[in-house]
C-alpha cells in the first residue's frame, strides 16, 4: 500500500516541529557538546529518527529501514568514494616527498598564510566546486592546507567557510539546473537571480575568511589582495550567470580569481608577513607555530613533478564533470536498483506539492561516472608518474581504506539519517515551519534553504526538497517565485559548512579524527551569521530593491 506523508502528526505545528528536529539535535549535541565520536553521534541520531518516523509519523517500519539503507548506500557512493580516493592521492604525494616540494612552491608565491588561504581555500577550492562539487573541494583544499602546516582546526574550518559562495553553481551548475528541471523554473531566470545574490557574498567571504583566521587588524593589512580575490571572482560570477548560463560559472570565476591574485602579488606584497598557521585565541590543534622557516628553492623540473599529480587530478575531475562524459560512462555501466517496498510507495501531499506525488527510491550504481572514480584514476596515473609500482599502489590503497574506515561509517550513518528524514516527511515539517512566516518569508525562506543543506549535505538535494515549496509560498504571498527559488539555493550554500558529511570530509582530509565536534562548534556561528546576511539581502530584494528582480534579456 502507498503511504502518505503526514506533516503535523501531533495536531500542533509547534510540537510537531520540535519533534521533527529532535534527530538532528541529538546528532549535533552529541558531536558538539557531548564530544561523542562522530559515528556514535550519527548512529544515535539515526536511531532517534527511526523511532520518530515509525512511532509518531506512522511510517511503516520496513519502509523506514529501506530508506535508511538507501541513504547509507548513497553515503558510500558518491560521497565516501570521493573522500577515500582524495586521501589516497594525498598519501601518495606525501610519502614520495612531492607534497613538500608543492608546499615550498606555494610559499615561493607568498609566505603569508592569509594569502595562501585566499589562493588555496577560496579560489582553488572554487574551481573544484565548479568541476565536481559533492565534497571534493573541501577534501582537496583541507588536505593541501594541512600539508602546508596549517593546524587541523584551521585547515578544516577555513576550508568549510571558503566553500560557500561557489556552491550554488557547483558540479557544472547541477543545483540550479536541478531546481529548474524538477520544479518548473526557467533555468536562465533562476540562474540569473542566483547570480544577483551570490556575487555580493563572493566579495564578502574572502574578507570573512581572513577575519575568521587572523582577526580584523590582520585582515585589513591585506585588504587589497582580498578585494582583488573577491571582485575577480564576483564579476565573472555575475556576468556568466546572467548572460551565459549556470554550467561554467564557478570554473571561469575561479580561474580568473587565481590569475588575478597571482598577478597582483607580482606588484604588491603585504608589509608584514603572517606566518602563524593556527586560529588565534581559539585553536586547540597542533601547528607549526609562528617561527619563520627558510624557503627551500627547487628546480623548475622538481616543481613541475610535484604539481603534476594535482594537475592530473584537475584534468580528470573536470572531464568527469562534463555531462557528455557522464552520459557516455553511464551508458557503459550504470545499473539501477529500485528499492523494493519503498520506490513509488510514499506520497508527498499538499501543501508541499500541488497534487499527491509519489517519491521514487532508486539507487543508481554509477560507479564509472562517479567523481570519485575520476579521482581514483588520477591518483593511479599520478602514482605511476611518481614511480610507484602497481603493487605499491594497491598496498597504499588498502592502507587508506583502513585509515578512513570510521569516517566512511560516519558518512553512511549520516546519509542514512538525512534520507530517512526526507522519506518520513520530518524535514518537510521543518520546512513548513519556515513557510508560515508571512511578511518575513523572504528571510525565513532563505533560511529554509540553509536548513535543507544542513540536513542533506547538498544544495542540489535542498533544491529538490524545498524548491517546490518555495514556489508555492512565493505565489501565495505575491513574491517572485524566481527570487525565492534562487534564495533557497543561495541560502543553502551557507549551510554547507555545518552539514555533517562536509565536517567528516574535512576531519578525514586533515586526519583530525574524532574532532568533528570541535570543527562544528567553530563553524556554526559563521554558518548562521552568513545565512542570516543572505536572508536580509533577499528581503531587501523583495521589498526595497525590486528592480534587481528584472529579467535580463
Amino acid at each position: 500500500m502507498v503511504w502518505q506523508q503526514i506533516y503535523n502528526p501531533l495536531g500542533n505545528m509547534v510540537l510537531s516541529t520540535l519533534l521533527a528536529a529532535l534527530p538532528v539535535v541529538v546528532m549535533l549535541v552529541g558531536l558538539g557538546f557531548l564530544h561523542l565520536k562522530a559515528h556514535i553521534a550519527a548512529g544515535a541520531g539515526l536511531l532517534c529518527a527511526i523511532i520518530i518516523a515509525i512511532a509518531v509519523y506512522g511510517m511503516p517500519a520496513d519502509m523506514a529501514g529501506r530508506a535508511a539503507v538507501l541513504g547509507g548506500l548513497t553515503g558510500l557512493l558518491p560521497i565516501g568514494w570521493i573522500v577515500l580516493n582524495i586521501i589516497f592521492l594525498h598519501q601518495l604525494t606525501e610519502q614520495n616527498g612531492s607534497f613538500k616540494i608543492l608546499q615550498d612552491s606555494i610559499a615561493g608565491i607568498t609566505e603569508d598564510r592569509r594569502i595562501q588561504l585566499l589562493l588555496i581555500a577560496f579560489a582553488f577550492g572554487a574551481f573544484f566546486e565548479g568541476a565536481a562539487g559533492f565534497g571534493t573541494p573541501v577534501a582537496v583544499t583541507a588536505a593541501i592546507l594541512i600539508g602546508l602546516g596549517f593546524s587541523p582546526l584551521a585547515a578544516s574550518g577555513l576550508s568549510l567557510i571558503a566553500n560557500t559562495a561557489p556552491v550554488a553553481f557547483g558540479a557544472l551548475g547541477t543545483p540550479v539546473i536541478t531546481l529548474a528541471k524538477v520544479h518548473g523554473y526557467d533555468v536562465m531566470e533562476v540562474t540569473a537571480m542566483v547570480g544577483r545574490q551570490l556575487p555580493f557574498f563572493s566579495v564578502l567571504v574572502p574578507f570573512w575568511l581572513i577575519w575568521a583566521f587572523a582577526g580584523r587588524k590582520a585582515m585589513m593589512e591585506i585588504w587589497p589582495a582580498i578585494l582583488v580575490t573577491g571582485l575577480s571572482f564576483a564579476i565573472p560570477q555575475y556576468l556568466v550567470s546572467n548572460f551565459i548560463g549556470p554550467e561554467l560559472v564557478d570554473i571561469i570565476a575561479a580561474i580568473v580569481s587565481m590569475v588575478c591574485l597571482i598577478g597582483f602579488l607580482r606588484i604588491w606584497q603585504p608589509k608584514n608577513i603572517w606566518r602563524s598557521t593556527s586560529l588565534k585565541g581559539r585553536d586547540n590543534g597542533e601547528s607549526e607555530g609562528d617561527a619563520p622557516r627558510a624557503i627551500t628553492r627547487h628546480s623548475r623540473a622538481d616543481v613541475i613533478r610535484a604539481w603534476t599529480p594535482w594537475a592530473i587530478l584537475t584534468v580528470f575531475v573536470f572531464i568527469w564533470g562534463l555531462p557528455s562524459v557522464k552520459a557516455a560512462l553511464n551508458g557503459l555501466f550504470s545499473p539501477s536498483f529500485p528499492m523494493s517496498g519503498l520506490h513509488n510507495m510514499i506520497e508527498k501531499v499538499p501543501p508541499v506539492v500541488p497534487n499527491p506525488t509519489k517519491e521514487g527510491a532508486v539507487y543508481v550504481l554509477n560507479l564509472l561516472s562517479a567523481t570519485g572514480t575520476g579521482i581514483l584514476l588520477s591518483a593511479i596515473v599520478g602514482g605511476l608518474v611518481m614511480k610507484y609500482s602497481p603493487v605499491a599502489l594497491v598496498r597504499q590503497f588498502f592502507k587508506t581504506i583502513w585509515l578512513v574506515r570510521f569516517s566512511l561509517l560516519t558518512i553512511v550513518l549520516m546519509l542514512a539519517l538525512g534520507t530517512l528524514t526526507r522519506y518520513s516527511g520530518t524535514d518537510t515539517t521543518l520546512g513548513l515551519a519556515f513557510a508560515n512566516t508571512g511578511v518575513l518569508y523572504p528571510f525565513f525562506g532563505t533560511m529554509m534553504g540553509w536548513l535543507g543543506v544542513a540536513l542533506t549535505g547538498s544544495d542540489t538535494a535542498s533544491n529538490v526538497l524545498f524548491g517546490g515549496m518555495q514556489k508555492v509560498a512565493a505565489e501565495q504571498l505575491g513574491l517572485s517565485p524566481n527570487l525565492m527559488g534562487a534564495a533557497n539555493s543561495s541560502g543553502g550554500v551557507m549551510g554547507k559548512m555545518i552539514d555533517a558529511q562536509s565536517i567528516v570530509v574535512a576531519s578525514t582530509a586533515t586526519r583530525w579524527f574524532n574532532h568533528e565536534g570541535d570543527i562544528l562548534r567553530y563553524v556554526f556561528f559563521h554558518s548562521i551569521a552568513l545565512a542570516s546576511l543572505v536572508g536580509i539581502f533577499v528581503t531587501l530584494q523583495a521589498y526595497v530593491y525590486p528592480f534587481t528582480l528584472m529579467v535580463v534579456k
